[in-house]
């Protein structure tokens, strides 16, 4: 990433930029040369947040809870090692390790509490933010490590809680701001805390949505994410091989293609760079010569085919009762119910006694914890008759004017005729044409629709 005028930038770096000490150095490349990054969020180092979320479960064995916490402690100390061991640090660390040997006995113990998991899932980040920013102060900068918990403000829906934006304004630019312009600040991505001081985390990924919350409330003009990749592709390249990097997209085509499952980005970290204008930098911390991809409000050019993604592991919800024939209210109090159990719905079709709708049930909360419930089916059925249909993955085609361009829709589904689709969605969204398949059917349509719409 070049360098820029702005008066503030916030770096968010992955868990794969922090890995080890090898990739935190590269991580220090990037901030030292552009004295305009005053902020810095990390991720856990790669692989911690998976075994912490394995302990937060509590259903290992004994020996395999000393075996998750040995492997966890071996990626902190081996950045420790190469860090000399500063005394302080070394003593800050061990305190992290010993608390994470404590709350994971506890649930290990049987104790189902969202408050205790919450709090072990939180200190992956806590030792990686205490590390990099040790690596800053050896590399000749004044550099602070600042607990998000200071300023985060969430509620207490532990697992995937709901950030105060007015809260965490008023709390950043008092204990935060103050720092920024004396010290290169390294704070958490993915946890907060609510008003009683408990710790929460705002679900998995929610790294880069804590990075442009604070870029919001800082009014900084650009949010760089570092990761693992050099941009945002026209697919996964994983999945496609012919998927090329996109040099620019607008907010409502990146919105899309976060929301509908391109990794790179958290759904949730566009809004706010709108809300405030921010421009948003995806690149890689590897490779930062690279460049990466620029999104912003206004973009050069707006093709009727940009990109596509595709969300695995989804659920179909279908609901029928014959309440619902020429009755008012029944959506009302379908929806009512989603929303008490914090369900977030993607797609939605109706007729006139059944509604079929999606939901991304990949472990939204912190936990992983599946988002259908017993709780959640039982009290449907006081209202209508549910079918629960999963192994479904959602593609999305993005783009521009899809819903109003002749000839879109026959150019997609001529490509989908040797497959079987279960539910289409078109016309909410300018920028999205989608559809569910069979998550075996998956990556073959996927893949055909690349070399279709998107190959040269």
């Amino acid at each position: 990433m070049r360098q820029t005028d702005f008066s503030y930038t916030v770096a968010k770096f992955g868990g794969t930029s922090v890995a080890d000490y090898q990739a935190m150095q590269r991580c220090a490349d990037i901030v030292l040369a552009d004295p305009a990054v005053r902020l810095v969020v990390v991720s856990a180092s790669s692989g911690v947040t998976n075994l912490l979320v394995e302990l937060a479960k509590g259903q290992l064995t004994e020996a395999e809870r000393l075996d998750h916490l040995a492997q966890i402690a071996r990626i902190q100390y081996q950045i420790l090692d190469q860090l000399q061991r500063p005394a302080q640090l070394a003593a800050d660390i061990d305190d992290l390790l010993v608390q994470m040997d404590k709350l994971s006995k506890q649930r290990l113990g049987g104790l189902a509490n969202g408050a205790i998991s919450d709090a072990l899932l939180a200190l992956g980040e806590c030792c990686s933010s205490a590390l990099f920013a040790e690596l800053l102060r050896q590399r000749n900068e004044q550099s602070l490590c600042f607990d998000a918990r200071r300023v985060m403000r969430t509620d207490n829906h532990f697992g995937k809680a709901e950030p105060d934006l007015t809260a965490l304004k008023q709390l950043l630019e008092q204990h935060l701001q103050p720092l920024l312009q004396a010290n290169r600040v390294v704070t958490q991505g993915f946890i907060g805390a609510d008003s009683e001081g408990n710790t929460t985390t705002l679900g998995r990924g929610g790294s880069d949505f804590s990075a442009a919350l604070m870029a919001e409330a800082l009014q900084a003009e650009v949010l760089a994410v570092w990761t693992d990749v050099d941009g945002i592709y026209s697919c996964d390249p994983r999945l496609v091989t012919t998927a090329r990097p996109i040099p620019e997209l607008s907010f409502d085509e990146a919105a899309e293609m976060a929301t509908f499952g391109a990794k790179v980005l958290h759904p949730a970290t566009i809004l706010p760079a709108v809300r405030c204008g921010s421009a948003v930098f995806v690149g890689k911390s590897r490779a930062p010569e690279q460049g990466g991809t620029w999104i912003r409000k206004e973009v050069a050019t707006s093709p009727g085919f940009r990109a596509l993604s595709l969300r695995k592991q989804q659920t179909l919800l279908t609901v029928h009762s014959l309440n619902m024939l020429h009755a008012r209210g029944f959506l009302a109090e379908l929806f009512a119910i989603l929303a008490k159990h914090r369900i977030s719905v993607d797609l939605i079709t109706t007729s006139e006694v059944s509604v079929a709708l999606t939901i991304d049930d990949t472990g939204s909360s912190g936990s992983g914890a599946s988002l259908i419930t017993p709780e959640l089916k039982q009290e449907l059925a006081t209202m209508c008759r549910v079918e629960v249909t999963e192994q479904l993955a959602l593609v999305a085609v993005i783009g521009n004017q899809l819903a109003t361009t002749a000839g879109i829709a026959k150019q997609v589904f001529e490509v989908l005729e040797p497959f079987n689709v279960r539910m289409i969605c078109q016309g909410a969204s300018p920028h999205n044409l989608c559809f569910l398949v069979d998550a075996q059917e998956a990556e073959p349509v996927v893949q055909q629709l690349h070399r279709t719409l998107l190959d040269d």
